[in-house]
């Protein structure tokens, strides 16, 4: 009789920590930034083909199984490469939102470089003029 007298109180405590663990934000928190030295203009062809780059990691990454994505832009004249994960606890919405904070905070501070990389508690994203492996 006693467990079921708790039983309100058990299901209530369960109920708050799912609220608790779906409703969390993803952590992004600066980890690091590097930029590469070179940079391009923007006239440059690097600049169409890393904008393809870069929304096709921000529109592909979160729904990827594990949230892990690698992909080269399709314009041979200027390639680019890219790469893009997040946690793989997080929501699909938790890591596109990660993923945008971490562009922001590699677009603030690398600007025209021809390769960038954000890490953030929870993702991290990347771009170069080279084929890389993270």
């Amino acid at each position: 009789m006693a467990l079921l007298s708790q039983l309100p109180f058990t299901v209530s405590a369960l109920l708050v920590l799912w609220i608790i663990t779906v409703g969390s934000v993803p952590n992004t928190n600066i980890t690091s930034v590097l930029c590469n030295g070179g940079t391009y203009t923007s006239g440059d062809p690097f600049t169409i083909s890393l904008a393809y780059v870069l929304s096709d990691l921000l529109d592909a990454t979160p729904s990827r199984k594990g949230h892990d994505y690698y992909n080269i832009s399709p314009f041979p004249n200027a390639f680019a490469y890219g790469h893009a994960a997040c946690m793989a606890n997080l929501t699909d919405g938790d890591c596109s939102a990660c993923l945008r904070s971490a562009e922001g905070v590699m677009n603030s501070t690398c600007g025209m470089a021809i390769g960038a990389r954000s890490v953030l508690v929870d993702c991290t994203i990347r771009y170069e003029q080279y084929p890389f492996v993270n």
